[in-house]
């Protein structure tokens, strides 16, 4: 949408071809369906929290940043308001209010809109370079790639859709988004394309996306929510991240928006040695603040059972999970724990580890990891290098970022960058 009203905008005739019987599907239902549609932070945060290729956005993301996408929005018809993490969603917590203003723009453009109607593939044809001077070629299913990239100057001739019938182009922008959610029309139809006339795809998994848990014991803390807590993810000895925020027990590991980040980085992990997180569950304290609070509340319990001194410290339906790790006997008194025991739950508390074993599947996923290589794309125009007038924008691409808006302010400013640049 984005891209089609950009180019709308250079005074380009834009013909919209979408599988679906409706204008952003997936947008529809991002933040739980209130579209967390972009982050108001300070441009420099924007490329901080790109995990893939963030040199790649520097045109599009200073050519069209999170700024103008608000002001684009709201001009449109569509308040905003900015929350907690400067995350930014519509004023009315509904995300067909953006899916209607980005129908207002692309009206206003004179865009025409076609719905239910799927691209097979991309048609190019040869020019200036012999033997390919006068007939068509149609990039076929059965073309390698490496033959059509041989064939070094070649352009687009327009799309060929799933009935057979063609529509002439100057140009085409592939925008169909990753392979996560699949109901939402993410076949990866997008990649194909794009590698049938000569490019190659970054590996795609799913990222944003809960993590299996080896511990048997989440699946007993199902449903249980923890908030302020620092979740640290190592692999072997190496850090690979680090954050504070919120979490989540499901009944196959973790989920919430820290384990959903932290998930991104799980996918460039080399997998060699094995991959933990490390949950700090009293982040504020140190160890040794920690160790005066225990010795505290263990003095105003010391005729208690150590099960039913526990409390103040952790929720309720962690406190059985803690004891068993603790190897401390639930009924012995508090007056009887040892320093060494004492020090043992606090080891357990500043580092509780699980040890992930994957991800859930790409159903589950935000976005995807992975995409068409951005070394065959030029960053200053999403022109293709090796399709002269073929443009990419979006998640098709091997970019993507952390949650919190970064993702589809990627696609916006991908979409405008795509879509001002062509000729």
């Amino acid at each position: 949408m984005m891209a089609a009203v950009s180019a709308a905008e250079q005074g380009h005739q834009v013909l919209l071809l979408e599988q679906n019987e409706k204008l952003g599907k997936k947008l529809f239902i991002t933040g739980k369906g209130r579209c967390n549609v972009t982050n108001a932070c300070e441009i420099d945060k924007l490329f901080e929290n790109v995990i893939t290729n963030p040199k790649f956005l520097y045109s599009a993301f200073y050519g069209f940043d999170n700024r103008k996408m608000m002001a684009l929005l709201e001009k449109a018809g569509c308040p905003l308001k900015t929350e907690r993490g400067e995350r930014v969603f519509p004023a009315s917590d509904h995300s067909s209010d953006i899916i209607a203003a980005m129908q207002r723009l692309l009206m206003k453009n004179g865009v025409e809109v076609r719905l239910h109607t799927k691209v097979q593939r991309i048609l190019i044809e040869p020019f200036r370079r012999e033997p390919f001077s006068t007939d068509k070629f149609f990039a076929e299913p059965s073309v390698k790639a490496q033959t059509v990239k041989e064939m070094l100057s070649v352009r687009v001739s327009g799309v060929c859709l799933s009935d057979g019938t063609k529509e002439e182009a100057d140009a085409v922008i592939l925008a169909t988004g990753g392979i996560s959610y699949p109901s939402t029309g993410a076949t990866g139809d997008g990649y194909r394309m794009a590698e049938e006339v000569g490019h190659t795809r970054k590996n795609c998994i799913p990222a944003l996306v809960p993590l299996t848990i080896l511990e048997e014991w989440c699946s007993s803390l199902q449903g249980l929510a923890l908030k302020n807590v620092r979740l640290t993810m190592f692999e072997g000895v190496k850090k690979r991240y680090e954050g504070f925020g919120e979490m989540l027990f499901t009944h196959f590991g973790v989920s919430g928006p820290l384990v959903l980040s932290a998930s991104s980085f799980y996918g460039k992990c080399k997998k060699k040695e094995e991959v933990f997180l490390e949950l700090d569950l009293k982040p504020v304290l140190s160890d040794e603040q920690l160790d005066k609070r225990l010795l505290r509340d263990f003095e105003e319990n010391q005729n208690k059972q150590f099960k039913n001194a526990l409390n103040g410290l952790f929720p309720g339906r962690l406190i059985p999970v803690m004891i068993e790790l603790s190897g401390i006997m639930p009924e012995k008194k508090i007056h009887e724990i040892t320093r060494e025991e004492r020090k043992k739950l606090l080891e357990l508390t500043k580092h509780l580890k699980l040890q992930v074993t994957g991800t859930r599947g790409l159903t589950e996923a935000v976005i995807t990891q992975g995409g068409i290589s951005v070394r065959e794309v030029n960053p200053s125009t999403m022109e293709s290098k090796i399709v002269k007038n073929l443009y990419f924008a979006g998640e098709m691409l091997d970019v993507d970022a952390l949650t919190g808006g970064f993702n589809l302010q990627i696609a916006w400013s991908t979409g405008h960058l795509a879509g001002v640049s062509i000729d």
